[in-house]
């Protein structure tokens, strides 16, 4: 019988410390890359309408419908492990199809505002961290490719962040979106937008999960 081969003292404390070597790396790998922080915007609503829900295309007490394309927003928040965080509050606000804001220094040069429009909405995500949002898709304005603006507050973390549109045309023209890099935080923050099956015509729908740091 042939003698086992002695390993050399110097490869066998590279084997036994290669494992060791190897796992920070494959943690990394399993970390999901949070949503980057972005910039408020000059207009976060600074009277919030009474009526905050996650149905933006109607008003209570109103019966007419916002005008524009209709767009569904649905996704988790999760941290950068993928663990579904809950009771996450969510806030969302936008322009509207003429590319207006809910905001008082936003003026009739923006387009008209619609009566019918929300322009904001809260909510929490449920034990899953999933959330769903019914809204329209907002129009460019000057200066900025079609986006939506969100907060994500959960303990002591708050995310300002902003949403976009996958491929859309004007992407490459909005400073903001230009000053994200391109080491992730452009995907991180881009959603594609699909036909909603089952839902109105002609009604959009995108997936987009949020990603805290904490």
């Amino acid at each position: 019988m042939k003698p086992t081969p002695r390993i050399p003292d110097r490869q066998r404390r590279l084997l036994l410390a290669t494992p060791l070597l190897l796992l920070p790396a494959a943690l990394a790998a399993q970390q999901r890359r949070p949503t980057p922080r972005m910039t408020l915007g000059p207009f976060y609503p600074d009277v919030l309408p009474a009526d905050r829900d996650a149905d933006l295309t109607a008003i209570d007490g109103q019966a007419g419908r916002a005008a524009g394309t209709l767009l569904y927003v649905t996704g988790r928040v999760t941290d950068m492990r993928g663990k579904p965080l809950a009771k996450v509050r969510l806030e969302l606000w936008q322009a509207n199809d003429k590319g207006r804001y809910l905001h008082s220094a936003d003026t009739d040069a923006s387009g008209p505002l619609d009566p019918n429009f929300q322009g904001y909405g809260a909510l929490l995500t449920d034990a899953e961290g999933r959330y769903r949002i019914k809204t329209i898709k907002p129009a460019p304005y000057s200066g900025r490719t079609p986006h939506l603006h969100f907060i994500a507050a959960a303990g002591g973390e708050r995310l300002v962040t902003q949403m976009f549109f996958e491929a859309d045309k004007l992407n490459g023209r909005d400073g903001v979106f230009r000053a994200l890099d391109r080491d992730g935080q452009r995907s991180a923050t881009g959603a594609w937008a699909d036909r909603a099956a089952d839902m109105e015509a002609d009604a959009l729908a995108v997936n987009w999960d949020i990603v805290l740091s904490a």
